[in-house]
């Protein structure tokens, strides 16, 4: 190319490729390649160009395009760099010179294929004589034997890295490396305190802490954790020690009741002891301390001690007045004097001996059991008390009698024959014997030869009553009251005295009771399904018909409107008793409210307002018998009722006339009327011995009316 070039300038150059144009740039005459910008090795090696030669005016190319490769020689413009620093490390206490710390790195950005200008060399500038690095490889090791932890824990060790083989015009870098020595366990435990004083006082309860010791150990984290245990002392079975949650204190607690009247003070001798040990340093033993630790019992104000936590007393329940139940002691630790109260009803105890007595006599089917709070208190301080509980157990007596179990009331048919059996009788006791009861039955002394009945004793805690004869009859005598006697067996023996009340009642064919106050037995205890279905379509028909009845005297009442079309709230009552104005002097004449009959019978003293049929109505009335020459009282009672009929009778008369809902009833009944009125006609008392014969269920009623039948039939 360049030998077609005369000089004449008809050739151009072109530069094509990496750079070209902004890095390199051609000469078109010439085709001189310069490079336009700072190179940099690090940034890129080499770079890949294209030239072409081409006729100035053509612009045809003269030859083919030319490629050539431009490389960037190296120089030493790159120091070493640490690209991870700065750097920690750690290495065990006490570790032998030559244990290798951390290794170290240096990069540098020259080209290490050319001369020494990656070629790096590590030195130490900072660390000595603790530490060394090795020039080639950079590892950091230990240089100094037996460095101790607890005397130092942290170096600073500066590393340098130098190119160029470490020659003089060579680059360098720097990094810092922090080492830190690692805790091993090579230093025993001790107690900072060869003695240590504690107290407590005597009241602190079991587990109560009492202090906390410490085995000091200047090593760290698992090196320094301990066990402590008592190994010697008065106070071992007493105090307990354990460890903290940290495992490096010892914490001594209480292990039993304290007491200083018993012992005041304790010895302890302690032990602690590390727990991880290391092999390598054995020799450095024991890693281990002992202390003592001496307890004194501080002494506290303690309330009284009773000599036992509760008591149990049985007494039995006819023990007289003022009986000795039982002596409680109660003891004062701190020698003060006591006091011992009860505040209980059924007892007293005596303040200074203890003797609990009663005072109250004791029943035992009323309270069986007597739960007693003692009190005791010193009478130097009387903040200061202890209670203790005393259980009294009643024991039985037989103090009661017997008795049926319930009030009973049998009947015997008029068709039960002789030797038949009507009741079976139970008694009750509230005595409850250890063997059980056992009651006896019999008769009573007065009703033994009775000719109508017999009892049966069982033996089983019950008895029969037995019929003695047959042909019973309501007619000759309705109630029989037979006496029982009952007793137990038990010492001293009690016995009472009950009566059976017996009826004689008419019965069917199967003995079921058709009338008397035994009915009851006979029925059933509920009623079928059927009967509650019957009682309910019953009562459902009966408010059918009252509903109609309603309905039917509503329509009745009706057509009674003399005028429909009349307004109601116009109405008129009208009266005929009014007068008939100024000439009328009779219309308020006295006597025909005393004697409405003779009225009637003065024909010229007829009233034009009184109603010729008063006559006829008065006969539906009854009139009062006039007793003595005449009642005024009963005139005028036969007058209202003329009236009060004849309201009835009108269809006009006002709806809220409400006298006519008052007249005789109870006319058809064998007890006739229950009103008062007409009650006062007659003088003479009433006569209820008719009372007698409507049965049994009018008993109450004719004892109230004083009617007591003259002949009394035998109770038995």
């Amino acid at each position: 190319m360049f030998n077609m070039d005369k000089g004449d300038g008809s050739i151009k150059y072109i530069l094509t490729g990496e750079g070209a144009g902004t890095t390199f740039t051609i000469d078109d005459s010439t085709g001189d390649i310069h490079a336009i910008q700072r190179l940099d090795r690090e940034v890129k090696a080499q770079y890949i160009l294209r030239a072409q030669a081409r006729n100035r005016l053509t612009d045809r190319p003269l030859e083919p395009e030319s490629e050539f490769i431009v490389k960037i020689q190296d120089i030493n413009d790159n120091e070493p760099r640490f690209l991870d620093g700065p750097y920690q490390a750690t290495v065990p206490e006490m570790s032998k010179i030559g244990t290798s710390v951390i290794q170290l790195t240096a990069t540098d950005a020259d080209d290490p294929t050319y001369g020494n200008s990656a070629r790096v060399v590590y030195s130490i500038l900072e660390g000595q004589p603790y530490f060394s690095v090795d020039a080639k490889t950079g590892v950091v090791r230990v240089s100094l034997a037996d460095m101790d932890r607890e005397t130092r824990e942290n170096y600073t060790v500066v590393i340098q890295a130098k190119d160029m083989g470490g020659q003089l015009g060579g680059l360098a870098g720097t990094t810092t490396v922090n080492i830190t020595l690692s805790d091993i366990n090579d230093n025993p435990p001790m107690f900072d305190q060869r003695l240590y004083q504690m107290s407590i006082p005597e009241s602190a309860p079991v587990g109560s802490v009492v202090g906390r010791i410490w085995a000091k150990d200047r090593d760290i984290g698992v090196n320094a954790e301990m066990k402590y245990s008592i190994i010697d002392g008065d106070g071992r079975d007493t105090f307990d020690i354990s460890t903290d949650p940290t495992n490096l204190f010892g914490i001594i607690t209480v292990k039993k009741p304290l007491n200083f009247e018993i012992k005041p003070s304790y010895t302890l001798k302690v032990e602690g002891a590390n727990t991880h040990l290391d092999p390598a340093f054995r020799h450095r033993g024991p890693f281990k301390d002992v202390t003592i630790v001496h307890v004194s019992i501080e002494d506290v104000d303690e309330p009284p001690l009773f000599d036992s936590p509760a008591y149990y007393v049985e007494l039995p329940e006819d023990a007289e007045i003022g009986t000795m139940v039982k002596t409680v002691s109660a003891r004062d630790p701190d020698a003060a004097n006591n006091t011992v109260s009860d505040p209980d009803k059924y007892f007293y105890i005596e303040i200074t001996s203890g003797s609990l007595m009663t005072v109250r006599s004791l029943d035992r089917e009323e309270v069986g059991w007597h739960n007693i709070t003692i009190l005791a208190m010193e009478m130097n301080n009387p903040t200061q008390i202890a209670s203790v509980s005393v259980a009294v157990r009643v024991l039985d007596v037989n103090d009661n009698p017997p008795s049926l179990m319930h009030y009973l009331e049998a009947y015997v048919c008029e068709n039960a024959k002789a030797g038949q059996l009507i009741q079976t009788v139970t008694a009750v006791d509230p005595d409850e014997p250890l063997g059980g009861q056992h009651f006896y039955y019999s008769l009573a002394p007065e009703a033994v030869n009775n000719p109508n009945f017999t009892l049966k004793d069982n033996q089983d805690n019950t008895a029969w009553i037995l019929t003695r004869r047959g042909g019973w009859s309501q007619q000759d005598q309705t109630v029989f009251y037979l006496p029982i006697f009952i007793s137990d067996s038990e010492q001293p023996v009690q016995s009472s005295t009950s009566t059976l009340t017996i009826r004689v009642c008419s019965c069917d064919q199967e003995g079921n009771v058709m009338s008397c106050n035994a009915e009851a037995y006979s029925l059933p205890a509920s009623l079928s399904r059927g009967a509650l279905i019957a009682i309910l379509a019953c009562i459902f028909v009966l408010l059918v018909m009252i509903l109609l009845m309603l309905s039917l005297r509503t329509h009745r009442k009706k057509p009674y409107l003399c005028d429909e079309e009349e307004n109601v709230h116009e109405n008129i009552v009208r009266y005929d008793d009014e007068g008939g104005g100024e000439e009328d002097t009779e219309a308020f004449d006295i006597a025909a409210m005393w004697n409405p009959r003779e009225a009637h019978h003065h024909p010229g003293k007829m009233r034009q307002d009184m109603l010729p049929e008063i006559e006829s109505l008065s006969r539906y009335v009854p009139q009062a018998c006039v007793m003595g020459g005449g009642s005024g009282d009963s005139n005028v009672h036969g007058y209202v009722l003329a009236k009060l009929l004849e309201a009835d009778m009108d269809p006009c008369a006002p709806p809220y006339d409400s006298l006519q809902t008052y007249a005789y009833e109870g006319e058809g009944s064998v007890a006739e009327s229950l009103s008062s009125l007409q009650s006062g006609t007659s003088n003479t008392d009433h006569e209820y011995d008719y009372l007698n014969d409507w049965g049994p269920r009018f008993k109450k009623l004719a004892e109230m009316y004083g009617v007591l039948e003259t002949n009394s039939p035998p109770l038995w």
